[in-house]
């Protein structure tokens, strides 16, 4: 019987529209609107409610850090950088061990790259498995050329390769350069860091300027004033 109960066409119901001379509220508010907004609203109260409660059970001795290191902007509490700070000699001893992993990265991207430079040259250039024959007259050069004929022909020179072989050629030579590129950008990186380590040490210096450098240079270039050692 329920399945006939529910294959019964019903009337359907529709929500009341609102009103003309009302239009000027705008939407009429449907139930599910009002469930939302009083849920909304409810959320709020609550929230109220224990705030109040907390300020009332407050300790007036109460201390915390947080109190002194934060301040108020715009009603929202923002805490303050407590950014460490280091010595001077601190900062030279973590300036120089970033220089040596710096060193380090670049001579092993250099070796890779000199591997890799390696192998791609032998690809292109491979070994013409020459030989040199010594004879001491014409009749014995002539008894040589059969065997330095037979040696030329077992040379192994590379033709016709394989799509498959040449794109990935094509793809170590990219590889190549990229790391070459990288290489050069460690090196230039560790002579920027070697400059600053050494302009955080002791001792009075200066910027030159352009008509004073006697060897132009992309990056600046400074002097150092002469100390008499005791």
């Amino acid at each position: 019987m329920s399945s006939l109960r529910n294959a019964v066409k019903r009337r359907t119901h529709k929500e009341r529209a609102q009103p003309a001379e009302r239009s000027r509220f705008g939407l009429l508010e449907k139930h599910k609107d009002y469930v939302l907004r009083a849920r909304d609203f409810h959320k709020k109260e609550e929230t109220i409610r224990k705030l109040q409660e907390k300020a009332a059970f407050r300790n007036p001795d109460e201390f915390y850090f947080k109190m002194i290191n934060t301040r108020t902007v715009d009603g929202v509490h923002r805490p303050q950088s407590l950014g460490k700070t280091y010595s001077a000699e601190e900062s030279l001893l973590m300036k120089t061990q970033d220089i040596g992993y710096m060193v380090q990265k670049a001579q092993s991207e250099k070796k890779k790259v000199e591997r890799l430079s390696s192998v791609l040259h032998y690809i292109d250039n491979p070994p013409s498995n020459k030989h040199i024959y010594f004879a001491e007259d014409r009749e014995e050069a002539k008894e040589l050329e059969p065997l330095v004929k037979s040696s030329e022909e077992k040379a192994f020179v590379p033709s016709n390769l394989p799509s498959r072989i040449k794109k990935k050629t094509a793809s170590a030579y990219k590889e190549l350069e990229e790391r070459k590129r990288r290489a050069n950008e460690m090196q230039n990186m560790v002579m920027e860091m070697s400059l600053r380590k050494e302009l955080m040490g002791k001792g009075r210096k200066r910027k030159l300027r352009d008509d004073e450098v006697v060897v132009p240079t992309s990056g600046p270039v400074y002097k150092w004033r002469r100390e008499r050692k005791r």
